[in-house]
């Protein structure tokens, strides 16, 4: 079982920049796939961003490309996501996700170890 703690969310404005991270409490940190997931109230919860064991592959959803880096730490074992140029549509639960990498991405079909949420909010 991994156990996944998100941080980092708080109010920005508009415009802002903001930094999550999330740490995981494991051993074996550098097999994992992890990656981003947000979620409003009344919405499904959706794809943000996605990296691979090394960080040496990434992939976005295509509203964030651009203003949003993910990236880890495998000797800390930290992933974060950079967020710039931050809008009112960023609002969201922000949700660690991570799976072994033999189990592929994040965003494909499976099962994820979650983070219980950080909470961003943009004000306009």
């Amino acid at each position: 079982q991994v156990q996944l703690v998100e941080s980092g969310g708080r109010l920005v404005q508009t415009g802002g920049s903001l930094t999550l991270s999330c740490t995981a409490s494991t051993r074996a940190f550098s097999n994992l796939a992890m990656g981003w997931f947000r979620q409003v109230p009344g919405k499904e919860r959706e794809f943000v961003a996605a990296i691979n064991w090394s960080g040496g592959s990434t992939d976005y959803a295509d509203s964030v490309k651009g203003r949003f880096t993910i990236f880890r730490d495998n000797h800390k074992n930290a992933m974060y996501l950079q967020m710039k140029y931050l809008g009112p549509e960023d609002t969201a639960v922000y949700y660690c996700a991570a799976r072994d990498y033999y189990s592929g991405s994040v965003h494909a079909p499976g099962r994820n170890y979650w983070g219980q949420g950080t909470q961003v909010t943009v004000s306009s």
